[in-house]
């Protein structure tokens, strides 16, 4: 095994998932438990049984790739600017290998997703987390100026976030546009929770193609996360450059999933209606749950489907995880997400109502038994 690879961490998502009991509340998983659009199962079947299981076009179905840049438009952009891949992930290790050579610095959010840093030090490079704001988190753009040096590559962006349920506001994605080509660094804004903003409007970097490069996915959009289905928007001859990387670690997505995809597509925005009205009133009670157990406090996420709250209490994120974990509730240390995210802890409200307030009921009766 390569140096690199032993270095690299297991997600502290993962490992607090696999402590997860048959009869816990997991609140620890980014998974949609809301059933994906009949059009897409039907497709994918449909394509399965006609026969369409050969190998693809390694940048995926042009149709679907029309399919995906006209939904978004108005960002000027037409197929050859999209590439579907197997899954938002791959599509991020993919860029990582494409862009960073040995020595190379990222720039990575923290709290962030917790991917970018180990694409990095398996592409040979080096990750410097950077701050992001104790206000609706947006990204410290002072911590951010401080920490570029002549090996910056990228910047990597996630919003609306994972993990904290923050957006991007205007004066950040300018400042962030700004820097960005400045310095001469390209932007990766990783944007798969864009269809779920609750409040205000998603500010997307599709609109920056020369110098970003945009990923997101269907397994959220859908709720299809077991057909690991993504895709990326770049510039064109970017898009060329990652189909080379993309056929030497995949060789072509999967092709009847492709054909769900490109079948739900003309009547996506009815089902997201729905699923974020599903996700707000779900965001409302755990938002209310959590704000009234004393020595926690959260701002109402305004996208994805994770709240990042904040605790006033003499322990570790994972220490107070680890307590949860013996009565019954999953989720992730703050920790987990990087140095920045000690003092938090993060729920996923992929799950029912019924879930949720169980589960809250739990972190209510553990914070009150403990002996501060």
């Amino acid at each position: 095994m390569s140096d690199r690879l032993q270095k690299a961490p297991l997600s502290g998502i993962r490992k607090m998932f696999d402590l997860a009991t048959s009869d816990a509340i997991n609140l620890s998983l980014g998974e949609p438990d809301v059933l994906p659009p009949e059009s897409a199962v039907k497709g994918m079947n449909d394509a399965a049984v006609k026969g369409m299981n050969r190998y693809g076009p390694t940048p995926g179905m042009m149709q679907l790739r029309e399919a995906v840049a006209s939904r978004y438009s108005g960002y000027g952009i037409e197929g050859n600017n999209i590439m579907i891949t197997p899954s938002g992930t791959t599509a991020l290790l993919m860029i990582s290998q494409s862009l960073i050579d040995p020595g190379d610095e990222t720039l990575i959010p923290s709290p962030g997703f917790v991917v970018y840093g180990p694409h990095t030090m398996l592409s040979a490079g080096r990750s410097v987390e950077y701050k992001l704001t104790e206000d609706h988190f947006q990204p410290d753009i002072d911590d951010i100026q401080r920490k570029i040096t002549k090996r910056t590559k990228i910047i990597f962006l996630n919003y609306p976030s994972n993990p904290t349920g923050g957006t991007l506001n205007e004066a950040s994605f300018r400042a962030i546009r700004d820097i960005a080509k400045d310095k001469g660094i390209v932007v990766v804004s990783d944007e798969v929770y864009e269809p779920f903003v609750y409040e205000g409007k998603h500010i997307s970097f599709m609109s920056e193609l020369e110098n970003s490069i945009v990923v997101n996915g269907f397994s959220k959009m859908m709720a299809v996360p077991g057909w690991r289905m993504g895709f990326v928007a770049a510039g064109k001859n970017v898009i060329a450059d990652l189909t080379k990387m993309a056929y030497h670690m995949c060789a072509c997505p999967n092709m009847p999933a492709q054909y769900g995809i490109l079948n739900a597509m003309p009547s996506i925005d009815g089902y997201l209606d729905d699923v974020r009205r599903i996700y707000k009133k779900r965001r409302d009670l755990i938002t209310s749950r959590v704000n009234n157990i004393p020595g926690m406090v959260m701002n109402a996420p305004k996208g994805a489907f994770y709240a990042f709250p904040k605790f006033k209490f003499p322990v570790t994120s994972e220490e107070l995880a680890m307590k949860l974990v013996k009565n019954g509730l999953i989720c992730v240390p703050g920790s987990a997400f990087g140095e920045y995210g000690e003092g938090h802890l993060r729920f996923s409200y992929a799950a029912d109502e019924h879930k949720i307030s169980t589960g809250m009921d739990i972190l209510e009766t553990t914070v009150k038994e403990m002996k501060w």
